[in-house]
């Protein structure tokens, strides 16, 4: 049986005595783009920071490729899984060459530098996604497009068979959205990586995903393609909306045109 790239089980997760992921079992496909949608406050970023091993669960375990993420090691887990938060922040003073070279953290000792192999990784995680023109500028002076594909590409410099982003597209207009979105599922086709991201446009959210999870209340409300499990019910369970749906016809996944608060 091929083991999957992440698996949560017996998930329970809490803030303090809060518990905010009361029991999760939940699967996330290998070489595929899983997007989690949900309203505010359902625990995605939660979720996203538990598998990251930023909060440490109250029960159950992560297991990335059928191994508990507890017997790892953080540069041992680093090699495996490429973590991008929320909002992150930037360094001052940084060159975008030298925040992509953070990516290669992992596989440093504690005496050597960038070797040749490291070095060409970089420029080619910066050619990948765009990147390589603005090497030697600050990555404070870049426009919040491209600064996020700086973050990716640091990402990318990690090497890693999973790469798990907590709303990569806040904050950024229409365009650099579709932009960012792109790339991502570009890399996913062309490199076999694992996605899994935290996202709340919706349609963005449909329409880039081969797997989508619907979150409430630190639950797992419905999970699967798209086109089986974007649904008018599923839509007012998860978010109580009353939403109406078409079609796209070059695509063939679920679009939402409009919606009104549930009764």
């Amino acid at each position: 049986m091929k083991r999957q790239s992440i698996e949560l089980h017996n998930l329970q997760v809490s803030y303090d005595k809060t518990i905010v992921i009361p029991k999760l079992d939940l699967v996330i496909p290998s070489g595929k783009v899983t997007i989690i949608i949900g309203p505010n406050g359902c625990g995605k970023s939660t979720l996203l920071k538990t598998i990251g091993r930023m909060i440490t669960p109250r029960r159950g375990e992560v297991l990335l490729n059928g191994e508990s993420i507890r017997a790892l090691s953080p540069k041992e887990a680093a090699r495996r899984m490429a973590v991008l938060p929320q909002s992150p922040v930037i360094p001052e003073g940084l060159l975008v060459r030298e925040l992509i070279a953070y990516g290669r953290y992992p596989y440093q000792s504690s005496m050597g530098g960038l070797k040749k192999d490291d070095l060409e990784i970089i420029d080619w995680a910066m050619k990948s996604t765009g990147v390589y023109e603005f090497a030697d500028r600050l990555v404070a002076e870049l426009s919040g497009g491209q600064r996020q594909r700086v973050w990716i590409s640091m990402t990318l410099a990690q090497k890693t068979d999973i790469l798990v982003l907590d709303e990569p597209t806040t904050y950024l207009d229409m365009a650099n959205q579709l932009e960012i979105l792109t790339l991502l599922r570009i890399l996913n086709r062309s490199l076999g990586v694992t996605l899994l991201i935290v996202m709340h446009e919706l349609n963005n959210a449909v329409k880039f995903a081969d797997h989508i999870i619907g979150m409430k209340a630190g639950e797992i409300l419905f999970a699967g393609q798209p086109g089986q499990v974007i649904t008018k019910e599923n839509l007012k369970g998860l978010y109580d909306i009353n939403a109406a749906l078409q079609i796209d016809e070059e695509g063939g996944y679920p679009v939402c045109i409009n919606y009104e608060l549930a009764n």
